[in-house]
């Protein structure tokens, strides 16, 4: 797929530095052109909107705030929605093993130079091999290893696959210093980490799926578009036959012709374990990021000894069916397939993409900052009434009594600042508020709120700047309706 022209590395320099680009003029009489305006930075944005800061004691680890953390969250629970619809179970897993596991895997041999080592400080309780030697441990830079663990510690029939895992475990890479940014090139991150166990037979249908998948949860953000790419086998670095990943590959290939999408090759990229499909973004600078993954795996269920019974173990192992009654008869162990696959990629990268994406005006179901009630004044009949109505924006004006809240999750502040409203509404938009509702002594008989609708889009008539009347409990339905929309 053709690729559009991007800016120049010094162009580039120039947008994200100073923000002027200077253009030498041909002539006394050229015309000065303004600056062209600096593409969105997601770490300018996140530190007007408090999404995230960094510290020197754990480079490339970002510590989210609480808006970032309502968003990361809402990504999250979206992703988990989603589960129901396409079959995966969630698990949790730990973030630290031993490094015979990562032996056992491969990563140890291919993949140690982004690896962290955890050591104990105590001899004491050091942890010893049966020969006296110490045992190492490292933190985990994915979850397949784990996952595998889960699928042998119990048995299975080809009537139970495909089985398919679901992982937010946070994971450690050991990025080099120098190329750690924001939340696109970081140490520490969570990805929406999945792996399936399936038949040879499953494999393309599985393979459908997840990019269906991927479509549904790029339309939502309205990311896009995309594009894809088929990474093969790397010259080195890699385990398995060549028979083997050719077998891989054309699996792929197949899957992606099915899909009716565009694709292109990527040679040599391939995971050291399997071919991959990579999902390819563009920031809004023009950048290219790989967000999700899907790699298909034939050796690391060979390496943890993974199998499942089936009849006419031959066939299924080929992905073949077969009507002989004497081959069915048979009942043997089968290797299953692994297909990893991370559709976000990491939640943090995406988040950067969608800071710069939405340029900080947030869709309501993921703004950290979505609704803001103003006093007119701040008497206290006034604040008792904003303080009901953000109780029941938030649903948790029921009685203490009952043993289960009914919390809506939305995040309503109120201002009873003394100052004018203008410089309320001002303020309240410069920080990205969605909804604004005013309360003063004309609705305290009525117990309505005023209304201003006109940022929240589709869900009501109002048009910019008109203001509507309406009870909290009306307000609150509209609300539910719009961030339900995207679950």
């Amino acid at each position: 797929m053709k690729v559009d022209c991007v800016m120049t590395n010094s162009q580039h320099a120039l947008q994200k530095g100073s923000g002027h680009l200077l253009v030498p003029s041909c002539s006394s009489h050229a015309t000065t052109q303004p600056p062209p305006i600096p593409p969105a930075d997601h770490r300018q944005i996140a530190v007007q909107q408090e999404l995230f800061t960094t510290s020197i004691y754990s480079p490339g680890s970002p510590i989210l705030l609480p808006n970032g953390a309502r968003i990361f969250n809402r990504l999250v629970e979206f992703l988990r929605q989603q589960y129901t619809r396409y079959g995966f179970d969630e698990v949790i897993t730990p973030t630290i093993y031993k490094k015979a596991l990562w032996k056992k895997s491969g990563h140890l041999e291919n993949y140690s130079d982004d690896m962290f080592t955890v050591t104990s400080t105590s001899p004491s309780r050091k942890d010893t091999t049966d020969g006296g030697e110490e045992d190492e441990y490292g933190l985990k830079p994915m979850n397949c290893p784990g996952h595998c663990l889960i699928f042998a510690s119990q048995r299975h029939s080809y009537r139970d696959l495909p089985i398919r895992y679901a992982d937010f475990s946070p994971l450690h890479r050991n990025e080099i210093s120098g190329a750690l940014s924001g939340l696109t090139r970081v140490r520490r991150f969570h990805q929406d980490d999945g792996h399936i166990f399936c038949r040879p037979s499953q494999i393309e249908e599985e393979i459908r799926k997840t990019l269906d998948f991927v479509r549904v949860v790029y339309s939502t953000f309205k990311l896009g578009p995309y594009r894809l790419t088929l990474s093969t086998r790397p010259t080195d670095h890699y385990i398995g036959t060549p028979e083997e990943w050719e077998t891989a590959e054309g699996a792929l290939k197949r899957a992606l012709d099915a899909s009716g999408q565009n694709w292109t090759i990527n040679e040599g990229d391939g995971a050291f374990y399997g071919p991959k499909i990579d999902i390819i973004l563009r920031d809004s600078d023009g950048k290219e990021h790989q967000t999700a993954t899907i790699q298909l795996d034939f050796q690391l269920p060979k390496r943890f000894e993974l199998t499942y019974t089936a009849p006419a173990p031959g066939y299924e192992q080929r992905g073949e069916t077969t009507t002989d009654p004497d081959a069915l008869h048979k009942t043997g162990l089968v290797t299953p397939v692994l297909i990893h696959r991370a559709i976000l990629g990491s939640v943090e990268r995406l988040m950067a993409l969608l800071i710069e994406h939405y340029n900080g005006s947030w869709p309501f179901w993921l703004n950290p900052r979505q609704v803001m009630i103003f006093t007119v004044n701040n008497s206290q009949p006034v604040m008792d009434h904003a303080k009901r109505v953000q109780d029941v924006l938030m649903g948790r004006e029921a009685s203490s009594n009952k043993a289960v809240s009914q919390a809506t999750n939305f995040i309503v502040d109120i201002d009873d600042r003394d100052c004018s409203l203008g410089l309320k509404k001002h303020n309240a938009k410069e920080k990205g508020y969605t909804v604004i509702l005013t309360v003063g002594p004309q609705q305290l008989s009525s117990g309505t709120v005023t209304c201003d609708l006109s940022r929240l889009g589709g869900d009501s008539e109002a048009t910019d700047g008109e203001r509507v009347e309406m009870l909290p409990s009306e307000l609150l339905e509209i609300l539910k309706a719009k961030a339900d929309a995207y679950l």
